[in-house]
């Protein structure tokens, strides 16, 4: 258990170097090999490795009782794969049939997939498209924090006023802040960040529409 404290970052990053060269060798196997079946046992390799993440970040939270940031970033990353990771390796999996094909002279993409492709550089898709997501994003951040704030406030009057006066970010603590516990606080905070940037990164799509190709 000694060893899996000490190294716990060093394991983590073992694990996501192996989860790229699963995805990867899914493409090599399944598009220019062709053996379709095979390439299933490199999914099933990036699953795995996904659920002892998991574990991971269990064992760990057991074995010290608290919440650290090592467990935050697993399970951002571990939700990540779960929800907007799908997507991306759907846009993995046809840029890899797009460059293996070439490689074999082989018609890898289906129409849909070229569809999906166009689709994608449509510059009023994706500003509709991040519009709704970010939206989402900002529904389920706001319901969140919330619920965050309201375990660490004695009531609505308090939390307001933690709303209207954001001086207590600089103080960087807990303590000082409208959330309950230092775990609650250091989420809220991560996902603050990630919010804004998101947030900000979605509506440029928007605001400065690219010309498209």
């Amino acid at each position: 258990m000694e060893f899996l404290l000490k190294f716990q970052w060093e394991i983590f990053i073992f694990i996501e170097v192996l989860s790229v060269v699963s995805l990867l060798l899914f493409g090599i196997v399944r598009y220019l090999m062709n053996k379709k079946k095979l390439s299933f046992l490199f999914i099933g390799a990036f699953l795995m490795l996904l659920v002892l993440e998991a574990l991971l970040a269990v064992v760990l939270y057991q074995e010290t009782g608290e919440i650290s940031t090592f467990q935050i970033v697993i399970t951002i990353f571990v939700l990540y794969a779960c929800t907007f990771g799908i997507a991306d390796f759907k846009k993995l999996d046809r840029w890899m049939r797009k460059k293996i094909g070439g490689w074999r002279g082989e018609e890898l993409l289906t129409d849909k997939d070229y569809q999906i492709i166009e689709q994608n550089k449509n510059p009023k898709y994706l500003a509709r498209k991040y519009r709704w997501t970010s939206t989402a994003h900002l529904i389920v951040f706001v319901i969140v924090q919330f619920i965050f704030w309201k375990l660490g406030t004695a009531n609505i009057e308090e939390l307001v006023g933690y709303a209207r006066d954001l001086s207590w970010m600089e103080a960087g603590t807990y303590e000082n802040s409208p959330y309950p516990n230092e775990t609650l606080y250091a989420i809220g905070m991560l996902w603050g960040i990630i919010f804004v940037v998101d947030f900000i990164w979605s509506w440029s799509y928007t605001i400065f529409p690219s010309k498209g190709k």
